[in-house]
């Protein structure tokens, strides 16, 4: 029974892991398991032991408050930018990116581009005209 620790020490009642310890009334008493935290008649929260001594339900409740939204802030960036990696990804290679001036690699592989492009209608104007010179010779055209 928890409440045979009462007027002695908070560590002497948090011994018993059912224990609560009131450090104002210097009572020790059952946790109050049907409700998350001790009500405030029973005992006030920045008075309220539970575990260890050093720490009250009040400085508890905002550590954790502070911890959990610091979770919750950093699984937001990261989602966000996971996201915007993946939009990123996408319109580079859909060619939304694209620098507005290209530098001299794009400027030489444009000039290659148009030299093959300029070869190749050379050498099908000429096939072309060896091809119509054949017809002409046998008369199949």
């Amino acid at each position: 029974d928890c409440r045979q620790y009462t007027n002695r020490s908070c560590e002497e009642c948090l011994k018993n892991v059912t224990c609560l310890w009131c450090a104002s009334s210097r009572r020790c008493m059952e946790y109050p398991v049907r409700r998350i935290l001790p009500p405030a008649d029973l005992c006030e929260l920045s008075s309220a032991r539970w575990g260890v001594c050093w720490v009250n339900f009040e400085a508890l409740i905002i550590a954790m408050s502070v911890v959990g939204g610091t979770l919750l802030i950093m699984l937001g960036v990261c989602c966000c930018c996971c996201c915007c990696k993946k939009k990123s990804k996408k319109q580079v290679s859909k060619g939304a990116f694209l620098p507005a001036r290209p530098d001299k690699d794009d400027e030489r592989a444009a000039r290659e581009r148009e030299k093959r492009r300029v070869r190749q209608e050379e050498r099908r104007a000429e096939m072309k005209s060896r091809h119509d010179e054949i017809r002409r010779k046998y008369g199949t055209v």
